[in-house]
């Protein structure tokens, strides 16, 4: 019975959203009506997280959203603008309602209820296959024959919506060399949003065509600056294939993104005023920026990127979020943005990985695994041990500067892999923990001695995430305090209820 209510009060929840989502579609013509929804967004937010969300939040949004001039709302209507509007609906019942409203209110109730990390979203390799060979990239050791079935993936859809994810991201390997299984995917789980990080190379107009009808799935799409810097690393003709991508997507009203690894030799080609603005003239006007990691056997260290190369990347990309620079591309940078993510945010805390061979991992770039998804069941894997390590431990470094509990804290991935007996994942080259590890010990002292130095030079706006479990288990004297806390604050109020009575 209480499903059964549930699910009417999703439905009607979900309608009443598209109502509103009908409404500014209708007039995307007149600037009053697209601010007098946005308004009407945010306060349907407000109703729906109660308690959950800060009264001088929502007030701070409301400000900012009924300003038609804020450099933010002219991103977001321009993004608005170039978008087909079916496909523009979809979008914003399934990131917006299902994915950003209803799913992140269940997440957070199962992670009181689950005692574990519960992601927001889910990470999954379709196949390893992959149709390029870029260098230092560890794809090219695993090899062309693990993939995830179609019956994996469903599981993993299917589990992780249950648990409230509503938002799945494809990796690899290159993700649309199973096409049909994707779009298969995409049209069961029609309430939920799928992206691929894709090379571009297959993506053409039928698949566009494809897209549109279905309104769920996006891209996110490689590219590393100039055709020189770009085709160096990636290979003859990569360059081209991208443009010919992004294209289709602007032409098709596909809304999408970029997904860009910095290194040593690429970082100002793609973090110049005048890629940002290549970019978004090509109808991408977000990314994910990811620090080159010297994962795989195949690694090239001489990659990283060097102390003062990451301090400027921090400055540019904070730079170009400012209000004071008027290009429309929002830049998030995988590695610097710990602090407003509260660090590493692995091993299910916001997301976690689950390889071709089904191999579930704390993150895209650690490849040691303690479950399977073809034996486990989501639950049962964020609450196995090398899970919930992750989730006891994090965050792994209190300047979130130095998130990573690889790249800047080695030692820690090192204990937690030798600690719950969790293997390594990568079958075409085996890699240890201690050997991966050691090609980040010298780039960690280096590093954390300047992250210090930044942090404690900065004035944070949010206080550094804080982990009770792991405060507790590191000083059981507040667990007690809390609990007398709470029995204070229980007796109080029932004090209070007994004088109400009494007065009545």
């Amino acid at each position: 019975m209480a499903t059964v209510l549930e699910n009417i009060s999703h439905s009607a929840q979900r309608q009443a959203f598209s109502v509103i989502v009908d409404k500014f579609l209708k007039h995307l013509d007149n600037c009053e009506d697209r601010t007098e929804t946005y308004v009407k967004l945010v306060d349907a937010a407000g109703k729906f997280y109660g308690d959950g969300v800060k009264p001088e939040t929502l007030d701070q949004v409301r400000k900012v959203v009924s300003d038609p001039n804020n450099k933010w709302v002219k991103f977001i209507n321009h993004v608005i603008d170039e978008a087909n509007p079916e496909y523009l609906k979809k979008m914003l019942l399934n990131l917006g309602y299902e994915s950003f409203f209803r799913g992140t209110k269940t997440i957070r109730a199962n992670r009181e209820k689950y005692g574990c990390n519960i992601p927001w979203l889910i990470l999954f390799d379709p196949t390893m296959a992959c149709n390029m060979h870029c260098v230092g990239c560890w794809s090219g050791t695993y090899g062309h024959k693990a993939n995830l079935s179609y019956e994996d993936m469903d599981k993993i859809v299917t589990e992780g919506k249950e648990l409230g994810a509503h938002l799945y991201m494809m990796t690899g390997g290159e993700p649309m060399v199973r096409k049909a299984d994707i779009l298969k995917l995409c049209e069961k789980h029609n309430d939920c949003f799928f992206v691929a990080y894709s090379n571009s190379t297959l993506i053409d107009e039928e698949l566009c065509q494809k897209i549109v009808k279905l309104g769920n799935l996006s891209f996110m799409l490689s590219i590393e600056g100039t055709p020189e810097t770009n085709d160096k690393r990636r290979g003859d003709g990569h360059y081209d294939a991208v443009m010919k991508a992004m294209d289709l997507l602007k032409k098709y009203g596909i809304v999408y993104g970029t997904s860009i690894c910095y290194t040593r030799d690429n970082i100002d080609a793609v973090t110049n005023d005048d890629f940002f603005r290549f970019l978004a003239s090509k109808g991408a006007h977000y990314g994910f920026y990811f620090h080159y990691m010297p994962v795989g056997n195949n690694a090239v260290p001489t990659l990283m990127p060097t102390v003062e190369q990451r301090k400027e990347m921090i400055n540019r990309i904070r730079r170009i979020r400012t209000t004071e620079c008027d290009i429309e591309f929002f830049p998030m940078d995988f590695q610097n943005d710990g602090e407003f993510v509260g660090g590493c945010i692995a091993g299910g805390r916001n997301y976690f990985h689950i390889n071709s061979n089904g191999d579930a991992e704390p993150c895209v770039f650690i490849h040691y695994s303690d479950s399977n998804i073809k034996d486990k069941s989501i639950l049962e894997i964020l609450q196995s041990p090398l899970f919930m390590k992750y989730h006891e431990g994090q965050p792994f470094n209190r300047n979130h500067l130095r998130p990573c509990p690889m790249l800047e804290n080695p030692d820690l991935l090192r204990r937690m892999v030798d600690e719950t007996g969790a293997h390594q994942t990568n079958l075409e080259s085996p890699e240890s923990a201690d050997h991966l590890c050691a090609k980040c010990d010298d780039y960690a002292k280096e590093w954390g001695e300047v992250a210090d130095e930044i942090w404690n030079s900065q004035t944070h706006k949010k206080q550094p995430y804080e982990n009770y479990t792991k405060l507790h288990r590191e000083h059981p004297e507040l667990a007690a305090f809390e609990q007398v806390k709470d029995e204070i604050k229980e007796t109080v109020g029932t004090d209070k209820e007994k004088d109400k009575s009494q007065i009545g």
